[in-house]
């Protein structure tokens, strides 16, 4: 009986974290997607640092969890770049006001 105690008992004490090895993007899909939708945006505005301790107390269930979703959140959060002109395409003209008509 004392040796099932004593295994049970270094089972437990040996949990494991489920989030470990997982990219953050995966993270992203099974933490966050009940309430978010995208993870653009999320990081707009925050440091990198206050978002990680926001993520740590809340979401994550370690720091190195944090980090790494803190770290995609504000990947995801640049501007996508601008498309390049395509060769040929026509640009408009620019626009001349209406000319006005006083009497």
């Amino acid at each position: 009986m004392a040796l099932a105690a004593a295994v049970l008992t270094a089972t437990v004490a040996a949990a494991q974290n489920l989030d470990a090895g997982k990219s953050p993007q995966k993270l992203f899909a099974d933490g966050c997607t009940t309430c978010h939708r995208s993870p653009r945006g999320l990081a707009k505005g925050r440091f990198s640092l206050t978002l990680s301790w926001f993520l740590k107390d809340h979401y994550a269930t370690s720091s190195d969890t944090a980090k790494a979703l803190a770290a995609y959140l504000e990947s995801v959060d640049t501007p996508p770049p601008r498309a390049a002109a395509k060769p040929g395409a026509k640009r408009s003209a620019p626009r001349l006001p209406k000319p006005s008509q006083s009497q």
